[in-house]
């Protein structure tokens, strides 16, 4: 198994792209630690990682604040020994739809100061803990809207680059301290919207070269392998899921 001894916080957990990481890690060896604002959700996807076999343990958590965050941190650091793996799929708020010379600034700024708020805290704090240790993975997920030109999206697309941003400047301060920091970029997951239908998401498809849109199991199968040995010369990257809606 690719995470097998490891602890891995995932914040988030209890959405949709959260959950599927914290399964994928956990089907992989890792003790995983379920952090998001819902617990009872969260103790529904710690109960299906441990019906599978796996280790999970959960804690209402507010990714946007950082005592809190690194409380949480330090319970995990103590308790199990380590943090090697971070993980934050904390969904963000986002009005789009809206051309940008319409958008209050409030609309516009809100994806942009959540986005940098929770992936500074979370990863920043994470950073604090593998330093010490001398080893560990942050990994950040993006969209493809950080290199789009796509119309109306709000701050959204600022959201993105900015965690790409942070990708990078975070792996260049903490790398020779044995710690990678990687990103993810998939496009729109349609299994993350339950009740989207092929017609609504027909541009986008239109915009790949596979003819598609990401899969779930892509998204957290990907995440496994930044976070794994297999990608121990990468950091400071952000893998590309968008389908070849993005050709890098």
């Amino acid at each position: 198994m690719q995470l097998e001894n490891k602890n891995a916080i995932v914040y988030g957990a209890a959405g949709s792209m959260g959950g599927a990481v914290a399964r994928a890690f956990a089907r992989e060896g890792a003790r995983v630690f379920l952090a998001g604002r819902t617990l009872a959700r969260l103790d529904e996807v710690a109960g299906e990682i441990r019906s599978s076999g796996g280790a999970a343990e959960t804690a209402q958590v507010d990714a946007m604040d950082q005592l809190a965050v690194g409380s949480h941190a330090d319970q995990v650091a103590t308790t199990a020994g380590s943090i090697d793996i971070s993980f934050n799929a904390i969904s963000i708020r986002a009005v789009q739809g809206i051309p940008l010379v319409d958008m209050p600034l409030e609309d516009f700024m809100a994806p942009v100061t959540d986005a940098c708020r929770t992936h500074f805290v979370t990863a920043t704090t994470a950073a604090r803990h593998m330093t010490a240790q001398g080893s560990g993975v942050i990994v950040l997920l993006s969209a493809t809207s950080a290199q789009e030109s796509r119309h109306q999206m709000g701050g959204f697309s600022l959201a993105c680059a900015g965690i790409e941003a942070l990708t990078r400047s975070l792996a260049g301060e903490v790398g020779r301290q044995g710690v990678r920091v990687v990103g993810l970029r998939p496009n729109f997951t349609p299994e993350t919207y339950p009740g989207v239908s092929d017609e609504d998401v027909s541009s986008l498809v239109k915009d790949t070269l596979l003819g598609r849109l990401p899969r779930l199991a892509e998204v957290a199968g990907t995440a496994v392998y930044l976070a794994s040995a297999a990608a121990g010369a990468m950091t400071g990257a952000v893998i590309n899921l968008s389908c070849g809606a993005i050709i890098d």
